[in-house]
């Protein structure tokens, strides 16, 4: 009994995403909808990458490799969260939290990292074509994944271990339906506030600076298409770029937006309402946005059908 006492005095409470006790049936079939849908997507992208000999390119892998990423990162969050919605219970133990936050964690700046890699792909491509077989090699890419991979992981790893150091001495109650860094903040009993600053060192780094450089990137695309291109060319050329950076700064706003903000100022509704756009909507999103908008991933489907 002594042991299980102090197994439930160790593990947190998730509200998730309504006030502790609520029930909500309709959000519940939609977020298993939209998860089942979001996993289909990326499975099926992956498939039609590795099949097709046409899409053996760097693009694609770079493609495959943001799938992978949003599989496992819609997978960290929602199984929990919907399981939440069905039992009466809502606890996460202690190791259930750290392994979350750090997954979280790893996913999301492994992907913030990427996405700048791939607008870089994108520019080399369009803007340097004579170049792109040298600038984008085989050894090059794999460079670019393992340093989003590995710069990802070292910066989750720091943050969780120190996190998970502090003492949690007011309520095991996390305002969130997952286990997110600022909302464990929240129950820490001591100050923070310097932490709070390499928090937002970290986040300029990994979530800032990618997203500049697909600002710059895609600029310099859309100038090259508009002095070479026809008129259809350009159209086309801005609905592409234009869905692909909505789809960027719908991740990286809003990851900016939770993680560079003191946790003074942070509102526990408004942080799980944010919170859904870069763990539930985003993987939702990127399979479709990079995939039905594309003339080879649709052909390869055709051919792998017929």
């Amino acid at each position: 009994m002594k042991t299980g006492n102090q197994s439930a005095e160790t593990d947190f409470i998730l509200s998730g995403l309504f006030q502790f006790g609520q029930r909500d049936a309709f959000l519940f079939v939609a977020i298993v909808i939209i998860f089942a849908v979001a996993l289909m997507g990326n499975i099926v992208l992956i498939l039609l990458i590795r099949l097709d000999t046409r899409l053996h390119t760097p693009m694609y892998f770079l493609l495959s490799q943001l799938s992978f990423m949003d599989i496992m990162n819609i997978s960290t969050t929602v199984p929990k969260m919907t399981t939440n919605f069905l039992s009466n219970s809502k606890t996460i133990t202690f190791l259930g939290c750290v392994i979350q936050t750090f997954l979280f964690m790893v996913l999301g700046g492994t992907e913030a990292l990427l996405l700048g890699f791939m607008s870089y792909d994108r520019y080399v491509a369009i803007c340097h074509p004579l170049h792109y077989p040298i600038l984008m090699s085989k050894k090059i890419c794999w460079f670019m994944v393992t340093c989003a991979w590995t710069s990802g992981s070292i910066n989750a790893l720091i943050h969780t271990l120190y996190v998970f150091h502090l003492p949690f001495c007011r309520s095991r109650l996390i305002n969130h339906f997952f286990c997110e860094l600022p909302s464990l903040l929240q129950l820490v009993c001591q100050n923070t506030s310097i932490y709070e600053y390499t928090v937002i060192l970290s986040c300029l780094i990994i979530l800032l600076l990618p997203f500049m450089a697909i600002l710059a990137s895609y600029a310099c695309v859309l100038s090259v298409v508009f002095q070479m291109s026809s008129g259809k060319g350009q159209t086309r050329a801005v609905s592409t770029c234009s869905s692909h950076l909505i789809v960027a700064s719908l991740f990286y706003v809003t990851g900016l937006s939770t993680y560079t903000r003191p946790h003074s100022l942070h509102s526990p509704e408004q942080d799980k309402a944010v919170a859904v756009f870069y763990t539930i909507i985003t993987p939702l999103l990127n399979p479709f946005i990079y995939s039905l908008r594309n003339k080879d991933v649709i052909g390869a489907m055709r051919r792998l059908l017929s």
